[in-house]
């Protein structure tokens, strides 16, 4: 999935890799979430943490009848309310590709894919 705009200078396409990295990166600025989670199948109940530069890969970006879709796949902090993590994210990856690409974003589904304990020194 990629976003086209037609200007009067010409065309401009995102491709849906670049909207999920984008995605991925705002969903990191919120309180409560550890990292992005492998979209591929757990392996022995262990989920793989993402680093920075493959952000992409806990990000499903798709059209379903015309809306866009995006699936998170996250790990949240140990302790803190998952609804709200979720609820966060949701709000922050819908305003932070609105601000950067003008793109709506119609649902922000979020799978929560582990719970790791948090190291605060």
């Amino acid at each position: 999935m990629s976003l086209n705009v037609s200007t009067e200078l010409g065309q401009i396409e995102v491709s849906g890799e670049v909207i999920a990295t984008i995605a991925g990166a705002a969903a990191l600025d919120c309180y409560g979430l550890v990292g992005m989670a492998s979209r591929s199948q757990i392996k022995d109940g262990i989920t793989e943490l993402l680093g920075r530069e493959n952000l992409s890969k806990g990000i499903e970006v798709r059209k379903e009848e015309g809306d866009i879709v995006i699936d998170l796949h996250i790990i949240v902090g140990y302790g803190t309310k998952i609804s709200e993590v979720a609820h966060n994210v949701q709000s922050k990856v819908r305003y932070t590709l609105d601000q950067l690409l003008g793109l709506k974003v119609n649902k922000i589904n979020i799978i929560v894919q582990g719970v790791r304990l948090v190291n605060e020194d």
